[in-house]
């Protein structure tokens, strides 16, 4: 799909998405640093005989491990792998059909 944009527009796109796949990644990565340290903590609640029973750490439970690692593997799929998934191929399809949808929308104006 050809577009007619400068070089500086250009630019200025990839910068953008550039700082929102950043962002994107600093998230995680923080996200995934509290999940390393709550696993530390409910393995050592549920296999060792210490007293590990404040306020947040006894409420992390097997229902509790299990979704938040869902959370985890899909925030991961969707950082990492949405790209494979969904490839530039498909993004051009499916920007070709959203710009003919509001063409068609419009068409009456």
């Amino acid at each position: 799909m050809e577009t007619n944009l400068s070089n500086e527009q250009e630019q200025t796109i990839l910068k953008e998405l550039a700082t929102k796949k950043m962002i994107q990644l600093k998230s995680f990565y923080r996200h995934l640093f509290v999940y390393a340290i709550a696993m530390i903590l409910f393995l050592l609640k549920e296999y060792t005989n210490l007293p590990l029973h404040m306020f947040p750490i006894k409420f992390l439970n097997w229902v509790v491990v299990i979704i938040w690692s869902a959370v985890i593997v899909g925030s991961a799929i969707d950082l990492f792998a949405s790209y494979k998934i969904f490839g530039q191929q498909w993004e051009e399809r499916k920007l070709k059909s959203i710009l003919e949808k509001k063409y068609k929308k419009q068409k009456w104006e």
